[in-house]
């Protein structure tokens, strides 16, 4: 069952996170706290939002998808980001993943927005693969770049 997320959901979906961030290679990297979470997703002006995959016979939460909306000013119509999708690698191969995804692409049409977009990372085959069994396509002409740390400080002129 796939379903929008609830504040109390928030303790699992930071675990997800953090497995996420191990399974990328990149533990080191994911610093959101819970309570971080809770204000982006249900503070008062939430940044983000994010929908849940639960086991069917226990209820139990086992993967999520976490979203913002853009713009396209192509398109003139905002699109939706997705920012993490994952599932519990004992909960795979049951649709869970592709249930989310699904739900995405519905609020979309239902919305009118015009694109779901996300990364994936180059070496991630197994995701690359069910994305493009979904009938997504890589956008090869862009590059993502990114500002952190030192760098985003020296260019704010900080």
């Amino acid at each position: 069952m796939i379903r929008p997320a609830a504040p109390a959901d928030i303790p699992v979906i930071h675990a997800l996170i953090r497995e996420l961030a191990e399974y990328e290679r990149a533990s080191e990297e994911a610093k959101a706290t819970e309570e971080q979470l809770r204000e982006a997703l249900f503070g008062p002006r939430p940044a983000a939002y994010a929908h849940v995959a639960t086991d069917d016979s226990t209820g139990a939460v086992i993967g999520y998808a976490i979203w913002f909306l853009n713009f396209s000013t192509w398109r003139g119509v905002h699109g939706i980001y997705l920012e993490d999708l994952y599932v519990r690698p004992t909960a795979r191969g049951v649709g869970h993943g592709k249930a989310l995804l699904t739900e995405l692409a519905r609020i979309c049409v239902e919305r009118g927005y015009q694109r779901l977009e996300w990364s994936v990372l180059n070496w991630n085959t197994p995701a690359i693969d069910f994305y493009k069994a979904l009938g997504a396509h890589p956008q090869d002409e862009w590059t993502v770049y990114r500002l952190t740390d030192e760098a985003l400080a020296k260019a704010s002129g900080t």
